[in-house]
């Protein structure tokens, strides 16, 4: 597996991960949506001595709070109702190979305690089971949050954050990798140029100065779409600002900042609008904005993916469909 980089902080992540992939510790990686922490993981685990068996994951923000519990241990025929058979768990899915726990911030805290057991005792039990197995997995946990300030908030147990984070990888934001813009661009080209049966293009200047200049909430993720959508739509050899969509972003927010400027006491108030009317608004517009993308909206609006899904179903309890 190869990780395009040039950044020096990233060429030391990805060293260290080769570095310990060998030994049994527990990994956490740590960094915001996008910026590789699933392919760092791969790294780990095609370097370890559990690469001749496929990684297993599991992002934990996906799968609601009541069937998690069941996929991570599993459970045995008629341990609750719907249960018609017996069925393996990720953690029994991983023996002998490598178990990643994506979003591990968003597991409840309730089932952080019986995830703690598995890990220090090497055990799980299955739901409904009167045994328990024995476990040959190696975890590695990943989150796009600081486990260190969610245990300050109560939300995450101290004692679950530091049996995982013995090796602890931390991935820097593309914004902070400006290097690596350029040469990760040109790579998203090529493989795309190849997936699509296209002709290779090149990068304008002005293109590569609007893509220097710009934030990537959505971090590498949301260049490769950047990138893949410009390629597409190329009529020539060259990706010009007209091809790439991030440009209407940026004039759409300075647009917004212009109005903004010329009347600060402008907002979305209005009389009859409630407060929940206005966030809804806001959460609806964000949705709009990040393609639906549920992750990139939670950050941009600094909440958890599980209460961004929870008010999006209450929207649809209210007849809104997103």
């Amino acid at each position: 597996m190869e990780i395009i980089t040039s950044d020096h902080r990233m060429q030391e992540v990805i060293q260290l991960a080769k570095t310990v992939a060998a030994s049994k510790a527990t990994i956490l990686i740590q960094g915001e949506s996008g910026t590789g922490k699933e392919l760092i993981a791969n790294l780990v685990h095609e370097h370890s001595t559990r690469a001749e068996k496929d990684m297993v994951a599991i992002n934990c923000a996906a799968i609601p709070d009541n069937l998690i519990e069941s996929e991570l241990f599993g459970y045995e025929k008629g341990s609750f109702t719907g249960a018609l058979g017996s069925k393996c768990g990720k953690f029994e899915l991983a023996q002998g190979s490598t178990l990643l726990l994506d979003e591990i911030s968003e597991i409840d805290i309730r089932l952080q305690a019986k995830l703690l057991r598995a890990i220090q005792e090497k055990q799980i039990d299955r739901i409904g089971g009167s045994k328990p197995i024995a476990l040959d997995v190696r975890i590695i946990a990943a989150t796009n949050k600081n486990l260190a300030h969610c245990v300050q908030e109560g939300t995450f147990r101290e004692d679950l954050f530091y049996r995982l984070n013995v090796v602890n990888l931390t991935l820097p934001p593309l914004k902070d990798r400006i290097g690596d813009i350029e040469i990760l661009s040109n790579y998203f080209i090529k493989k795309f140029a190849e997936k699509n049966k296209k002709p290779l293009c090149f990068l304008s200047q002005e293109v590569l100065s609007i893509l220097n200049s710009h934030s990537w909430p959505g971090n590498v993720r949301e260049l490769e779409n950047t990138i893949e959508r410009a390629l597409i739509v190329a009529q020539e050899d060259v990706i010009c600002s007209k091809d790439v969509m991030i440009i209407e972003k940026i004039k759409e927010k300075e647009k917004k900042t212009s109005i903004q400027t010329r009347d600060s006491t402008d907002s979305n108030w209005a009389p009859g609008k409630t407060l929940d009317d206005i966030e809804r608004e806001v959460i609806i517009d964000a949705l709009s904005f990040h393609h639906g993308n549920r992750t990139h909206t939670a950050n941009s609006l600094g909440i958890s993916i599980r209460t961004l899904r929870n008010k999006i179903a209450d929207y649809k309890k209210l007849g809104i469909h997103l």
